[in-house]
């Protein structure tokens, strides 16, 4: 038997990744602050698949809270699919942010999902198997669609997916970078925002499924909107292309007095 964690597992995206993973038969570690709605998922899915569950109640800004999780990553029964939902936003551009939703924005955005993957990984990579799924967003390719640092944070997210896939697909370990568009989950309200001024919602259940056909796929970057996977081609050979020019060692004629 397989177990999953997931973070942000209260609701939302992460609760649905729950719901589906525990259809799979896989027992599931649910992490989130809402200790309630974890008992109350955890109860329906154990009558519902028979699986085993475990709570973690945890504010993973909250050092000693975030431990708790890391020790459970680092423990028995191993963990086979780690799931980075959790996840904040912060409406509002830069130069009016306040630092300190700042920082918590980035540690949560940034610091949370790296430590827990630090903490699962090398026992993956010892195993020859395992699995990461991270949330981020599309706004990691159009940052200029999104004022403040928020899109900068799924931006990492997804760049780590991918230099960690570089590292550890060769050791049995697959690593997938979810890039959501708009999505109905309570993140808009959380950061004051309204989603009814939103266009083109996508459903929480149609993001998770595509996300998890993405993932049988074994694709590393899955964008369920997007109608045609060859868009993402292109992307890759400019990006590959003009690192081609990366190894130089004068500067370019443009930039020569």
């Amino acid at each position: 038997m397989t177990t999953a964690l997931i973070t942000g597992a209260s609701s939302g995206i992460g609760a649905v990744y729950a719901r589906r993973l525990a259809a799979r038969g896989h027992d599931l570690v649910l992490v989130a602050r809402a200790t309630d709605r974890l008992n109350t998922l955890a109860e329906e899915l154990r009558g519902a698949h028979g699986v085993v569950i475990e709570v973690i109640t945890a504010d993973l800004i909250d050092g000693p809270q975030l431990d708790k999780v890391i020790d459970r990553l680092r423990s028995d029964p191993p963990i086979d699919i780690l799931v980075n939902k959790a996840g904040a936003g912060l409406m509002g551009g830069f130069t009016a942010a306040d630092p300190d939703q700042m920082y918590k924005l980035l540690r949560l955005n940034v610091l949370v999902p790296t430590l827990l993957t630090s903490a699962v990984i090398g026992k993956m990579v010892e195993r020859g198997s395992g699995s990461i799924i991270n949330i981020a967003s599309v706004l990691a390719l159009l940052p200029e669609y999104s004022a403040g640092i928020y899109a900068a944070t799924k931006s990492y997210l997804m760049t780590l997916s991918q230099s960690l896939a570089a590292e550890v697909t060769a050791k049995g370990v697959y690593v997938q970078a979810v890039l959501p568009a708009a999505t109905r989950t309570e993140i808009y309200d959380r950061a004051g925002g309204d989603i009814s001024k939103v266009p083109n919602v996508m459903e929480v259940e149609d993001l998770v499924d595509a996300a998890l056909i993405g993932f049988d796929r074994k694709e590393l970057v899955t964008i369920p909107p997007v109608p045609d996977a060859a868009a993402w081609d292109p992307f890759e050979q400019a990006r590959f292309a003009l690192a081609q020019g990366f190894s130089n060692s004068e500067p370019a004629a443009r930039y020569r007095a």
